[in-house]
């Protein structure tokens, strides 16, 4: 019987996370910070190197970063294997790697549905798949996948259709594999934010867009990376290990459910 206990040196992976202002580099250095080693994995080889380095050295922590395109199946397998070879075992993962998409529905070209369906949910597919043979192995891990309420909403946000529908995708991603991966001790869960103030939003907010979009919801401003990152926090924690193929919405009330 998996006890859930979490060995005393553990590591996360997660995509996506070298922008300097991104969700995915905030919660990187907030794990850091209590005490996991971090592998960041990244299109950008050089960017998710001097994230962990940075991060290393602010915090004390472990961190490798590696270049990868997650799209790719080998590539993501690359990455993991590297991960594994120079950080203690991988006990979470985190796929944050996504691409925004605000072309409206019926200018959508084959290319740009590709693009984003191929980076936002392949990408999630084949690194989750990489990481959960560990996880399997081991008997112990978590995985999160990253949604949006563009997905639960059907837009409404910054990015539209092919953005909604991969979001929409990773959902139905984690659920199976809370099903097929839960006797082994391995939950998946999502959250799915709602506006942050990050860069992916189509560039640094204006305090007037910045209102503009708080009113939407039922708090008077926006999320910020350190909200997703302590929700992550949560869920690949110790004690999240009975909470699996929910979706987490971090989001200020904008879509209630």
């Amino acid at each position: 019987m998996n006890t859930n206990r979490f060995p005393d040196e553990k590591t996360v992976v997660l995509t996506g996370a070298a922008s300097p202002r991104g969700i995915g580099r905030e919660t990187a250095r907030l794990l850091a910070e209590q005490g996991w080693s971090v592998g960041i994995v990244d299109i950008d080889a050089e960017a998710a190197g001097a994230a962990a380095a940075e991060i290393a050295e602010s915090t004390g922590a472990d961190v490798i970063g590696v270049g990868a395109d997650v799209a790719d199946a080998e590539s993501s397998i690359r990455a993991v294997d590297e991960i594994e070879e120079r950080l203690p075992q991988i006990v979470a993962l985190v796929a944050f790697a996504g691409v925004s998409s605000p072309v409206d529905y019926l200018d959508v070209t084959p290319e740009e549905w590709r693009r984003v369906v191929s980076i936002n949910l392949d990408g999630t597919h084949w690194i989750t798949q990489r990481v959960a043979r560990s996880l399997k192995r081991n008997g112990l891990g978590r995985i999160v996948g990253i949604s949006s309420v563009s997905a639960q909403r059907g837009g409404g946000t910054f990015s539209k259709t092919p953005y909604s529908a991969s979001k929409a995708g990773i959902v139905g991603l984690m659920r199976s594999i809370a099903r097929e991966l839960g006797p082994y001790g391995v939950t998946a869960n999502v959250i799915s934010p709602g506006p942050i103030d990050t860069d992916i939003m189509g560039g640094t907010l204006s305090e007037e867009r910045k209102r503009e979009m708080a009113a939407d919801g039922v708090l008077p401003r926006i999320g910020t990376p350190r909200d997703i990152a302590a929700a992550v926090s949560y869920l690949i924690g110790e004690d999240a290990g009975f909470v699996t193929g929910h979706t987490l919405n971090v989001d200020g009330g904008l879509y209630m459910h």
